[in-house]
């Protein structure tokens, strides 16, 4: 039984998900900005509340000062007892729920003092606030608005002597001249609660209907400022899409704003022209090789061909020896070749060993083969102490060997080499004495399967891709392989970091 397949997750628009993100931010920042009015009114309106018991409670003082009794009919609870006097003076507003006619419900104050302190001025619009307990009321109804279990509120009251009210004030009210009246407000939580929680909801729709309308204003705004902001990018998208293996100069255009857009149109350009001369080069390299598989393969073909068609009269140790010298050509070159393949693709070495490059030069020296042409090869350490570098020994031998082998090939005499520290950089030098490179083709001469002329061809035994594995090692192992100038032969320069042995660290 087949494994039922993965479920495609469609595809989601740049432009849908930064709209989400952006309402949901906003959303998040609105629900905020909501709760944070939503407590800020709710406690104003508190504060509103508490003040218009105030403003009333203060306007009964000034009524009793005025000899005139408050009326019951009032929107905060009220009451105004006497010193010596077990009834209310006047009660409203709700009071008569606990029916203080027949006994005060607040505490009456003290008897005034006499004779009365001298007026400062300032007692005009002072008073008190405390909290004091409401008595319970088995019988009350749960509209009544302090219910049945009564509880601790919070009091406003202010004390006014009776001998400054006048004497028919004093009768009416029935006190006598040396009693003191306080005068009670309650402040009621639940009248402030409807107050702040009337205003507070009217807020809230009116926050809720604004929220919305600008959530869905947002992500709108959103979404077209991306779609505007998004349309070079797919327009450098179809550009790219057509770039093809037939067609790989097309380039992207880069918009003139000098924004994100810009660097990301010339990043791709970069690329694409990167990945076309590449491509380039892969194309001449592939064509090169055939070329050169196809000369010693032909030399090769043609002999055996020779050989067959006249046994009789060939030469057959001749045509062994060919056949053989045109196999080792081939094999040399595939071996090149894959080499390159190799080199190209291998990641750096994650833990370089420390090669003493003085001791394989000499090494080299000592054992590379000159007795079929008689050339000389000396090795000088201008270096007083061996010269350490980082790196795969295999490597450097082989990219040491290549710089000798081109050497030998084009020398008349004589082949040195030269190692020598200078600056942090091991620099070592191969100068042969033949008729060198011309100064226009010092980088030409790196190249892969590059012809110049026949006294450098690669007649004389070379595959034409050693001085490039020469190069490619030197830039692996972080250093560099160049061409100097010189009056006689050509010499290759080779600087590498030098690294520190123990002992020196």
């Amino acid at each position: 039984m087949n494994p039922p397949e993965p479920r495609r997750r469609r595809p989601r628009s740049v432009r849908a998900v930064a709209a989400l993100a952006v309402a949901s931010t906003a959303a998040v920042i609105l629900a905020g900005i909501g709760w944070w009015v939503h407590h800020d009114v709710y406690r104003e309106s508190t504060l509103i509340a508490e003040l218009q018991t105030r403003d009333q409670f203060l306007a009964i003082v000034d009524q009793l000062e005025e000899g005139a009794l408050p009326a019951r009919r009032s929107t905060v609870p009220y009451e105004i007892v006497a010193s010596g006097r077990r009834t209310a003076v006047a009660y409203g507003g709700g009071m008569e729920e606990l029916d203080p006619g027949t006994r005060h419900v607040l505490p009456a104050p003290p008897k005034a003092e006499m004779p009365a302190p001298p007026d400062d001025g300032t007692s005009g619009w002072e008073y008190t606030t405390s909290r004091l307990r409401i008595p319970a009321r088995p019988d009350a109804e749960p509209r009544d608005r302090f219910g049945r279990t009564g509880g601790t509120y919070q009091v406003m009251y202010d004390d006014v002597r009776a001998d400054e009210l006048s004497g028919d004030t004093l009768a009416a009210l029935g006190v006598a001249a040396d009693a003191q009246l306080r005068v009670y407000a309650v402040v009621l939580p639940h009248a402030a609660e409807d107050i702040a929680g009337t205003i507070t909801a009217t807020t809230d729709r009116l926050l809720l209907r604004a929220g919305l309308v600008g959530l869905v204003l947002i992500a709108a705004a959103a979404y077209f400022t991306v779609r505007i902001v998004l349309r070079p990018v797919e327009t450098i998208r179809a550009l790219t899409a057509s770039v093809t293996a037939s067609n790989p100069r097309e380039r992207v255009t880069v918009p003139a704003t000098g924004h994100e857009l810009t660097a990301l149109a010339t990043t791709i350009n970069t690329t694409l022209q990167r990945l076309d001369t590449a491509a380039t080069e892969q194309r001449r390299f592939v064509a090169d090789a055939a070329h050169e598989l196809r000369s010693p393969l032909t030399t090769l073909l043609t002999s055996l061909e020779v050989a067959l068609a006249y046994p009789e009269r060939t030469d057959w140790p001749a045509a062994v020896g060919t056949a053989a010298r045109q196999t080792r050509r081939l094999q040399a070159l595939t071996e090149d070749l894959l080499f390159l393949a190799r080199l190209d693709t291998r990641p750096p070495e994650d833990d370089p060993e420390t090669v003493d490059l003085t001791a394989l030069a000499s090494r080299l020296t000592d054992q590379y083969p000159l007795t079929e042409r008689g050339l000389t090869l000396t090795c000088d350490t201008a270096s007083p102490t061996p010269v350490h570098v980082r790196g795969n020994p295999a490597a450097y031998e082989r990219l040491l060997r290549n710089l000798v082998d081109n050497a030998a090939r084009h020398a008349a005499h004589r082949i040195q080499i030269t190692i020598r520290s200078q600056d942090g950089w091991a620099v070592l030098t191969v100068h042969d004495d033949g008729p060198g490179v011309p100064a226009k083709d010092a980088e030409r001469v790196f190249e892969r399967f590059v012809r110049l002329d026949d006294a450098r061809s690669r007649d004389q035994g070379g595959t034409g891709l050693g001085l490039a594995i020469a190069r490619d090692l030197a830039h692996q192992h972080r250093g560099t392989l160049t061409l100097t100038p010189r009056t006689l032969g050509a010499c290759f320069r080779l600087r590498l970091p030098q690294a520190l042995t123990p002992a020196e660290k």
